[in-house]
């Protein structure tokens, strides 16, 4: 009873939310297999030529030092720090590890392990101190993997969640009803899991620019200006609540997509077509061994130097069929104005709702 015995005499015992997310996860995987890395700049990206076009996966603390971060282009990242050690991505080493860590949650006795991707967790406890269980559950992951992890407690998914972020690096914080305004209220609401800059601008030409607002906002008022379920959900982000259960059901991707990277611009809209079409051939194999039907397309387009736009639409009926979704692409791609040069190319499919669960499970495949 690893969550319940340990602590049995400490006192009654408290359900709460882990969040576990792993330190630096990509890079860290990648020290480990490159031990005389330790200590230097690390950026993963691409195929490690950072002189090419490519954007940065992942970069360890180091290298965060000189301001290069996640999902800058490589060659703004090599003029910050020229020194760093660039490395291509290795999805199957990242899977591997990442499936090491879930082992050690899933055998924690009465915990409740929900998996979020390849680097983070909820899991739901009973304990009567639950950043001592937290700790456990750091060392635990730790002596197994030799992977640092941070972990936030809340009382809710969004605190848990949130928690890990102020726990970062190597520790351990709690954010629960009771300390929610004090560390939350005065920021952006873009601090929000859940809310991003398109939204937050949307709230900040309401008046709504920090959380304390945003939750003392009139519902009526943001479903009116946001929609009648996204408003009030806006404004339930901002206290904190958050009635989610954590729950071991295995996750199901909402859809997949395939995206790349041209080292030469694309300026022809022949030649355009004809990549985007070469990319829903390849999306079609992950829909082929999911088995779900596809409602709705979006391509994304990265124009030069780094602007990123998105068009889709939603399909007259959910389907599998190849020339259909290809055609949904086409007429995407339709939307945008291709007079500008392209860098890069996507395609999502998304999937139609489901009251059972799929076929078949889809695996998870890296960009």
């Amino acid at each position: 009873m690893f969550f319940a015995c340990r602590h049995a005499m400490l006192g009654s015992m408290t359900r709460r939310i882990l969040h576990v997310d792993l330190d630096e996860f990509i890079a860290a995987v990648e020290v480990l297999r490159h031990p005389e890395l330790e200590g230097k700049p690390v950026v993963v990206g691409g195929d490690g030529d950072p002189t090419k076009r490519g954007v940065v996966s992942t970069a360890n603390y180091v290298a965060r030092g000189y301001g290069i971060r996640s999902a800058m282009p490589l060659r703004t990242a090599v003029k910050r720090c020229p020194n760093a050690v660039f490395l291509p991505v290795d999805s199957e080493a990242y899977l591997a590890a990442s499936r090491e860590v879930m082992d050690v949650l899933r055998s924690l006795e009465n915990a409740v392990v929900q998996v979020l991707g390849w680097d983070e967790a909820f899991i739901g406890v009973e304990a009567s101190d639950p950043e001592a269980s937290a700790r456990d559950v750091q060392a635990r992951v730790l002596e197994r993997t030799h992977l640092w992890c941070s972990i936030g407690v809340g009382d809710t998914r969004l605190r848990a969640k949130l928690a890990s972020g102020f726990a970062k690096p190597r520790g351990v914080f709690t954010l629960t009803r009771e300390n929610w305004f004090e560390l939350m209220g005065s920021m952006p609401t873009e601090a929000l899991w859940g809310i991003g800059t398109k939204t937050s601008r949307k709230l900040a030409a309401l008046g709504l620019r920090t959380v304390d607002q945003l939750a003392a906002a009139d519902e009526p008022m943001l479903a009116g200006a946001l929609g009648p379920m996204t408003g009030p959900w806006l404004r339930q982000l901002a206290t904190g609540e958050d009635d989610g259960q954590v729950s071991d059901e295995p996750y199901v991707p909402r859809g997949h997509g395939h995206e790349r990277t041209f080292q030469q611009d694309l300026t022809d809209p022949e030649e355009i077509g004809r990549e985007l079409s070469r990319l829903v051939h390849e999306l079609m194999e992950d829909l082929r061994t999911d088995g779900r039907p596809v409602e709705r397309v979006v391509v994304k387009v990265r124009f030069v130097p780094f602007t990123t736009r998105q068009h889709g639409g939603k399909l007259a009926e959910p389907t599998t069929d190849q020339i259909v979704i290809e055609r949904a692409a086409q007429e995407a791609l339709g939307k945008f104005d291709l007079g500008r040069p392209i860098r890069l190319l996507g395609v999502r499919a998304e999937f139609a709702e489901q009251t059972s669960p799929p076929p078949a499970a889809a695996p998870i495949a890296g960009r």
